[in-house]
């Protein structure tokens, strides 16, 4: 009985399988949650919930339990594989956080449903290339944030140092001094909003301001954008690319599922062929 249940259980794994790796269900797949998206969207503008409120909600629900299915259906083809991906673990993750009432003291969990659409990453082999290239390039992103906040924090210092009396609005403790900076490397208003009122007092505190945004905007930013380019390109050269190799990866998937149906088909009439020899006998 053990055995017949697990040959059966062999076919349907197999026929999940199959079934989720079709580029057709893929592009199903995309497809819905970008309705999703459009929906969710929805759902914040009262016009269209005064309009079609109900329509709306019943879609989501819907396409919810969409989801759900397939997150089974693909727990049921992987099982302990499922997990082993990060990928697939941030897919369940999205959806159970979809499927939490959203009433009580979890209503806030009713904002993360838009969460669904960041499954699109986990869909999409461009997109997920440059999320892996992005995650590993963390550790040298660190090393440059760490830099880059003792700079913030030793210019945050002389500020106050300088400017606290005259401009306690901008430089008066630590904390507004790096607020300040902050909107300073941004670029966003700060030669006639923040420099120059400062300069009509201190005239040599334009030195103060060109090496701070030459130090944090143009070499330490730089140096982010530099790594980030370097890990994605690093990423990319260690995986198949272009059309010619998704195309000789989808071929060699087909080549297993034809030859695990034929070994399926030999097993079961080798299976057949010994029940009639023992019936013989």
């Amino acid at each position: 009985m053990a055995s017949t249940t697990g040959t059966a259980a062999t076919p349907l794994r197999s026929r999940l399988h199959g079934l989720l790796e079709r580029p057709a269900t893929q592009r199903t797949i995309i497809a819905l949650i970008l309705i999703n998206a459009a929906l969710l969207g929805l759902e914040t503008w009262p016009a269209a919930m005064l309009a079609a409120g109900g329509l709306i909600g019943a879609l989501d629900r819907v396409l919810l339990a969409v989801f759900v299915v397939e997150i089974a259906a693909r727990l049921v083809a992987h099982r302990a594989a499922f997990w082993r991906d990060p990928w697939s673990v941030f897919d369940f993750v999205v959806v159970a956080i979809a499927l939490v009432p959203a009433s009580g003291p979890l209503a806030v969990l009713r904002a993360l449903r838009v969460l669904r659409v960041l499954r699109l990453l986990t869909l999409v082999p461009s997109m997920r290339r440059v999320v892996g290239a992005l995650l590993a390039a963390i550790p040298g992103l660190g090393s440059i944030a760490l830099v880059l906040l003792i700079l913030y924090y030793v210019f945050a210092v002389i500020a106050t140092s300088l400017f606290a009396a005259a401009y306690p609005e901008w430089f008066g403790h630590i904390g507004r001094s790096l607020y300040t900076l902050f909107q300073i490397m941004t670029l966003e208003s700060w030669s006639m909003g923040i420099a120059r009122p400062v300069m009509a007092q201190f005239p040599y505190a334009w030195l103060f301001f060109v090496v701070f945004i030459l130090v944090a905007t143009f070499t330490m930013l730089n140096l982010f954008i530099a790594i980030i380019v370097n890990a994605m390109q690093r990423y990319s050269e260690g995986e198949p690319q272009g059309d010619a190799a998704a195309q000789g990866e989808d071929g060699v998937r087909e080549e297993l599922r034809a030859l695990r149906t034929q070994i399926e088909r030999l097993s079961a009439s080798l299976a057949a062929q010994g029940g009639r020899e023992g019936v013989s006998r």
